[in-house]
């Protein structure tokens, strides 16, 4: 390695890895299987599902690609490692669910104004199957999210919750035609189901966004952060504090501390990052100490300085 980091810049995550490869073997195939029976049968909420489990088949491709590079060390070039990737995927994962709907919602409208005669019994063949298919990888997925933290499994999860009630709406949208033979269900329903898909797609878009926009995540509130910080013996301020996530559970913290030029300032450095990772499992973090009369930051120094000569408190 060509430096040094005291946390890997890496994830190992074999179950991750085993989850995806099961998922996307049984999505590939079943899209197929859906793609034909959609054709044949001329359902439009059955050839929505299965334009659905084709942005699966992409979004779990890219899921895999993260995980395998997130594995990867960091080097010269990338020293956060590939973790970054992770999220990228996710926000292309969003966003293909989002083109999908609305994709969906264009269709549904012109079989709106043009109805198409069903095929209603393969389409009701193929949905049951598609319903115990999504229903075994919404399990699988579940029960993977619950031992290793991953926003691409969780993405690919929202991908299969609307797969499940995909099938369900279309298994629905079947039996209604059956016995009432109103065609317009069969529109309505995949318009339904491209409200779904549009609403895990935007949930998405939002999370992956907030992280590549490097905001503070949700879980922390900084002024709480801020007042541990300053609760350490030796810390008189804390200023030009950033927080952000590298990927779904990586963080890392940056912080400018006015210290006591009587405590020893790795002392200081040393209690900050016990504290960060004590009280809020922060464990990158990168403290720099200062002193106000060497490094006043302009007003903002002087102003510290201002009030300790007077005695009263900084904020």
């Amino acid at each position: 390695m060509y430096d040094y980091h005291h946390l890997h810049h890496v994830k190992e995550q074999s179950r991750s890895k085993k989850t995806l490869w099961i998922t996307l073997l049984l999505t590939a195939f079943f899209t197929v299987v859906e793609i034909v029976g959609g054709l044949l049968s001329n359902s439009l909420a059955l050839l929505s599902d299965s334009a659905h489990m084709i942005s699966d088949v992409i979004a779990l491709g890219l899921s895999m690609t993260a995980i395998y590079l997130a594995s990867r060390p960091p080097n010269a070039q990338f020293t956060f490692g590939y973790l970054r990737f992770e999220i990228i995927a996710s926000f292309l994962n969003g966003l293909a669910l989002a083109v999908i709907a609305i994709g969906i919602f264009i269709e549904g409208g012109r079989r709106f104004i043009e109805p198409q005669t069903i095929d209603f019994k393969l389409m009701l063949v193929i949905a049951s199957i598609g319903f115990m298919v999504n229903l075994t990888l919404t399990l699988v997925l579940s029960r993977s999210m619950k031992e290793e933290e991953n926003l691409n499994i969780q993405s690919a999860l929202w991908h299969f919750i609307g797969d499940l009630l995909s099938s369900a709406g279309v298994i629905v949208s079947a039996v209604v035609i059956y016995f009432t033979g109103l065609q317009w269900v069969d529109p309505l329903v995949s318009m339904l189901i491209g409200g779904i898909i549009f609403a895990g797609g935007v949930k998405i878009l939002k999370e992956s966004y907030l992280i590549l926009m490097e905001s503070v995540p949700d879980r922390f509130n900084l002024d709480e952060i801020r007042s541990a910080i300053g609760n350490v013996e030796g810390v008189e301020d804390v200023h030009e504090m950033h927080l952000w996530a590298v990927s779904s559970d990586h963080y890392s913290l940056t912080a400018h501390v006015f210290v006591d030029e009587k405590v020893q300032p790795f002392c200081i450095i040393l209690a900050i990052n016990e504290t960060l990772k004590e009280k809020f499992g922060i464990e990158h973090s990168t403290i720099q100490t200062e002193h106000a009369t060497i490094h006043p930051h302009g007003d903002y120094g002087r102003e510290f300085l201002r009030s300790k000569e007077d005695g009263q408190s900084f904020s």
